[in-house]
């Protein structure tokens, strides 16, 4: 846990750094440098309604999520964590729905760094993006 000072005593700050991950549930990784992906978790998010947390793979909380949580495959694709599992890519796509379309509490949502360059917006990049939604999956129990 942070604290700030305030006068002569210091004061907790609870941010997504510091939050619990458990307390973040359920959380969409997404790769927050590639447009198409950075697109996608912008829809999923509007969806939802603020009841997904919304991490980029490459801010502070999401190498925090990879480190105690993923495997080295974790940069390979979008991921869903609930209370139970973490799943990636085609094994995501119903727990997503299930999210999107569940009742629970708004989220804090998180923020990506949205560096993609223009390579990341032409066909083929979209098309390699898109196949590999499909080619990757991946569960991970977290009980």
């Amino acid at each position: 846990m942070q604290y700030v000072p305030f006068g002569k005593i210091l004061i907790p700050v609870h941010t997504p750094h510091t939050m619990e991950i458990q307390e973040m549930t359920p959380i969409m990784i997404y790769d927050d440098r590639c447009y198409l992906c950075t697109k996608f978790a912008g829809f999923v998010s509007r969806a939802a309604r603020g009841k997904i947390t919304m991490v980029g793979h490459y801010t502070d909380t999401g190498k925090k999520i990879r480190d105690d949580i993923l495997d080295e495959s974790a940069l390979e694709m979008f991921w869903i964590i609930d209370k139970r599992c973490a799943y990636g890519g085609r094994a995501a796509l119903y727990p997503l729905v299930r999210a999107v379309l569940g009742r629970g509490p708004k989220r804090q949502s998180g923020t990506g760094s949205s560096v993609c360059g223009q390579g990341c917006k032409t066909a083929g990049a979209v098309f390699v993006r898109s196949a590999s939604l499909l080619a990757n999956s991946k569960k991970i129990d977290l009980c």
